[in-house]
């Protein structure tokens, strides 16, 4: 019994069961002497004796409370002020506490990895039953780690609500934990977190002119490394706004078969009058907020403040300001269809001149195809030579559609073909290929998609994958000081900010360290944050990060 419940500096008198799953176990000190907490006197004489009850770990799946047999005990010194005074058990139980210190810290543990609400609904199951609010208190009362400071650090923003607050994350890339969580990811706040660990020899971030400022205020002496990812993702993103401004020129120019045609839809199926309808709507709606933002732009307005007052997204703002016309989207892939599988049968009977969708439905179902008829009556009808038989209005008959192999796909949409142009030629696929090659026949495309692959080699190749001694700054040299006077006025736009942090870059293909790891502890913290439903504040959010880590 003494191995199953041991008290330390406790020696057991007796053990009783109270109900069916309690036990009340009975101790009392081991020593015979006592220590007066003010004067620190040694005590043999015994005053009085009186019990206290806590709660203790449970053992073998049943509550225990302690019944402790508490003596206190005369205090000698003349010069203190105790007359008499408690003896102590630092190792087990607190002045006053109910329970335990190790009950305390297997509840708060729980808490800390599951919440205060969902621990306070499964401890009772495990003999430790406590209330939610005593589990917030008590994690709330847990001191913060201090660990080892850090030396290289990753910067990164996250958000506590979605478009409205954000605050700033710092982790040790080193040993790969969170640092800290700020209220806000202003520069001014990063500086004086920084400050206080002066020995930060590397920040890792992402091109944020705020972080690079308050880096910048708060470690000097730090070197500043722009996040790899980041740098591809802004290349991307400078590549599909150029995109939205000429996609309408684009659109014009000569169609390239691939090189190997596939038989494949390059159009979503006919849809109900009902949602033709909805979509009309809703494209009215848009052109209208493009109307609203040019007009805000032409009088003078700013970008954060046409944002502001619209609801509209930054990046949407953006696009409709410097936009000469309304940007429609380009001709997007169609979403995956049960019967994609068996369009080969469906157009080798359609080129033999079968156009009764109920005798093609039945073929299908021979070969596996679960789904219904009206789906192969919607295919075929918009591939029929002539009317169906049933049909009781006259129309013109549609031209011959029924030969769908893709020789040519409509042009993909800006954001589509930002990745398709990134890509290196020989990940494309013949479709891909084929569009890639439409758009290069444009002088300028051709410019700003050489610029743009050339960039994103250069920081794939970074230090960590390049032979030993070999740099690729040089070469973001010479490509800085081309794309700087290309002509095109977005990629300078986009030269000119890499310039202005070229410091950060050129660590960038130098140095191994990035901000990714900031990014997974992002995740795990909106995990955290998700898991309250979003409503604990930054000092509980930020408990729970940190001691669950």
């Amino acid at each position: 019994m003494t191995l199953l419940c041991y008290i330390p500096g406790c020696r057991f008198l007796h053990v009783t069961r109270e109900e069916s799953t309690t036990l009340r176990i009975s101790a009392q000190a081991k020593r015979d002497h006592a220590r007066c907490p003010g004067c620190r006197t040694v005590s043999r004489s015994v005053h009085s004796r009186y019990h206290r009850r806590p709660a203790d770990l449970p053992t073998s799946g049943q509550e225990v409370r302690l019944t402790l047999t508490i003596r206190r005990f005369y205090c000698h010194d003349p010069a203190c002020a105790r007359r008499t005074f408690a003896e102590r058990l630092p190792g087990l139980l607190d002045r006053y506490a109910q329970r335990t210190c190790r009950l305390v810290d297997a509840q708060v543990r729980t808490a800390l990895a599951l919440g205060a609400t969902p621990a306070a609904r499964l401890l009772p199951h495990l003999a430790m039953p406590t209330s939610a609010t005593t589990l917030l208190r008590g994690i709330r009362q847990c001191p913060l780690p201090t660990g080892s400071k850090p030396i290289i650090v990753g910067v990164d923003d996250w958000a506590l609500r979605k478009g409205r607050t954000y605050g700033t994350i710092l982790v040790d890339l080193e040993r790969r934990h969170a640092v800290d969580l700020l209220p806000d990811r202003s520069a001014s706040t990063l500086a004086a977190r920084l400050r206080r660990d002066p020995q930060i020899q590397v920040v890792a971030r992402d091109r944020s002119t705020e972080y690079a400022r308050g880096t910048a205020m708060g470690a000097p002496d730090a070197v500043q490394v722009a996040d790899r990812w980041h740098l591809l993702l802004n290349t991307r993103q400078m590549v599909e706004r150029w995109l939205a401004r000429v996609h309408p020129r684009l659109k014009l120019l000569p169609a390239v078969a691939p090189s190997s045609p596939s038989i494949r839809r390059v159009t979503p199926y006919p849809r109900a009058p009902s949602e033709m309808l909805a979509r009309a709507a809703a494209r009215g709606r848009w052109e209208a907020a493009y109307d609203d933002v040019r007009r805000r732009h032409a009088e003078g307005h700013s970008l954060r403040r046409i944002n502001r007052e619209t609801g509209l997204a930054r990046a949407t703002v953006r696009k409709y300001a410097f936009a000469a016309s309304f940007p429609r989207n380009g001709m997007r892939e169609p979403k995956p269809s049960m019967l994609d599988p068996y369009l080969w049968h469906l157009h080798g009977r359609l080129n033999e001149g079968c156009e009764n969708a109920e005798q093609l439905w039945r073929e299908l179902q021979g070969i596996g195809f679960a789904g219904t008829s009206k789906q192969v009556h919607r295919w075929l009808s918009e591939r029929r030579a002539g009317l169906a038989g049933t049909t009781i209005r006259s129309s013109p008959a549609p031209t011959d559609t029924r030969v769908a192999i893709s020789t040519a796909s409509p042009l993909a949409s800006s954001k589509q073909l930002s990745w398709y142009l990134l890509r290196e030629p020989e990940d494309l696929g013949p479709e891909a290929a084929a569009v890639v090659s439409r758009v290069l026949q444009d002088t300028e495309a051709a410019k700003v998609v050489d610029l743009g692959r050339r960039f994103c080699r250069i920081v794939r190749s970074h230090c960590g994958q390049q032979p030993s001694g070999k740099s690729d700054v040089p070469a973001f040299d010479q490509w800085l000081g081309e794309a700087q006077t290309c002509g095109v006025r977005i990629v300078e736009s986009f030269a000119a900010s890499l310039g202005q942090d070229r410091d950060a870059v050129r660590s960038a293909l130098t140095l191994p360290w990035s901000s990714g790891q900031a990014e997974g502890q992002i995740t795990r913290l909106k995990l955290l944050k998700r898991a309250m439903y979003g409503r604990a504040n930054l000092d509980l959010l930020k408990r729970r990060f940190l001691l669950a880590a």
